[in-house]
């Protein structure tokens, strides 16, 4: 299956758009930006519509995800919507016992350690009905979106193994790494689970209207280069290789993951996501120079006076023209005590560079 006629890419221009010009390497009409998280708790409007909602059924009533994503455009006009969802969204539509625990974070009914975890886990998949909240959140949003793209959003399977082999959240991830040296099989195992139902719920998202796709993988800076080339760069690459015939941008972000970088492009990524740790340059150097860049202002900035904050975004942009493409974006996401203002002001400020 291909890309339908009515996509956003054909149809709505967005293959035109500063955000998808970039992400390709191509000349855009002005340097893109957008905010990880920007959806979310620095957002009044969204606090007001996510009382008392937990935080995966928000991901899964269409008409309050579609609301939810598109709030940072309407407030900041930025370049892109980032679908609204969560990384334990998969598991969840697959049948998990997941949950997030205010204060904690996505915790399991039971976490997964052993073969018979696995097998279980292994009866458990993604349906067309079960996809079915998302294609129907999707259709809103790019209804009103117009020639705005909006990017996919899935969790990579190291970060989801991580979450149900701990079965909450972790500092290490030292249950995840000892299962993944001590036990390889097994790993492996559990990886090509995730690695299927992340890609699934990914390739949902493009076929319904996303222009483009990200894969976050949170914790792969836990790993050294060895480690995540042989136990999981496989499983990503089989993300990407499920939505490759669907030819649009496709994103991999990390954090801590300079020493990656060139491994986690290598896994099929047509654009890297960096994190505030390494100046974009010296990305780019690592990359070949020949990579688009999303990122990489520090979110400790957003608290600063402002000229502070100008200098550093300015930083940011000079450094970002070493590559073929620049997406500004964070390194991480937006701190829920941003002053929502703060980044109305910077979208101003890049898109007058």
């Amino acid at each position: 299956m291909s890309i339908p006629s009515t996509h956003p890419l054909i149809s709505s221009e967005t293959a035109s758009s500063p955000l998808i010009r970039a992400l390709r390497g191509e000349t855009a009409s002005h340097i893109p930006v957008w905010f990880m998280r920007q959806a979310g708790r620095s957002l009044p409007e969204y606090l007001k519509v996510r009382e008392g909602v937990g935080m995966l059924d928000s991901c899964l009533r269409p008409e309050l995800t579609a609301e939810i994503t598109l709030q940072p455009v309407r407030r900041h006009g930025v370049d892109a919507a980032i679908f609204f969802s969560d990384i334990v969204i998969p598991l969840r539509l697959a049948g998990v016992d997941v949950d997030i625990k205010p204060s904690v974070g996505p915790v399991l009914g039971s976490p997964v350690r052993t073969s018979a975890d696995i097998e279980r886990l292994e009866s458990l998949s993604l349906s067309d009905e079960s996809l079915a909240p998302i294609r129907e959140a999707i259709a809103l949003i790019v209804a009103e979106l117009g020639g705005t793209p909006l990017i996919g959003f899935a969790g990579a399977p190291f970060t989801l193994a991580a979450y149900m082999v701990e079965g909450k959240p972790s500092r290490d991830h030292l249950g995840a790494r000892g299962l993944m040296l001590s036990h390889p099989d097994l790993w492996e195992r559990l990886m090509q689970w995730c690695a299927r139902v992340t890609g699934q719920f990914l390739r949902a998202q493009v076929l319904a209207g996303a222009s483009a796709a990200q894969l976050f993988d949170s914790w792969a800076g836990s790993l050294s280069l060895d480690a995540y080339k042989v136990h999981v760069a496989p499983a990503s690459a089989s993300v990407f290789e499920q939505i490759k015939d669907l030819e649009v941008p496709r994103i991999h972000f990390g954090t801590g993951t300079e020493h990656l970088l060139g491994a986690m492009r290598d896994t099929g990524a047509t654009a890297m996501g960096v994190d505030y740790r390494t100046p974009l340059d010296q990305a780019s150097a690592l990359l070949g120079g020949n990579v688009p860049l999303q990122g990489n202002l520090d979110p400790a900035y957003l608290t600063a006076p402002w000229p502070v904050i100008e200098a550093h975004v300015r930083d940011v942009v000079a450094r970002g023209r070493t590559a073929p493409g620049h997406v500004v974006n964070l390194g991480h996401g937006v701190p829920p005590t941003t002053d929502p203002t703060v980044l109305t002001r910077i979208v101003e400020l890049v898109h007058s560079l």
